[in-house]
C-alpha cells in the first residue's frame, strides 16, 4: 500500500469537480407536490407522444397485460 496521498488528492479533484450533479431530492417541494409536478410532466409527455402519433397503443416497452 504506497499509494501515499493520491486517494487524498482524487478526493479534493471530485470535490472541486462539481460535488452535485443533477440532484433534484433538495427543490424545496413536499412529496405530494412532487407527485403532482411528475404526473403532469408525465401528462404532457403522453399528450406529446398522442400528437405525434405514437404507434404504439399503450403497450409500454412490448411487456404483456394478459399474464396469469
Amino acid at each position: 500500500m504506497t499509494r501515499g496521498n493520491q486517494r487524498d488528492r482524487d478526493r479534493e479533484r471530485a470535490q472541486s469537480r462539481g460535488g452535485k450533479k443533477g440532484s433534484t431530492k433538495d427543490d424545496g417541494l413536499t412529496p405530494e407536490q412532487r407527485r403532482e409536478r411528475d404526473a403532469k410532466a408525465l401528462q404532457e409527455k403522453a399528450a406529446k407522444k398522442a400528437a405525434q402519433g405514437g404507434a404504439s397503443s399503450g403497450d409500454a416497452g412490448g411487456k404483456s397485460s394478459n399474464k396469469k
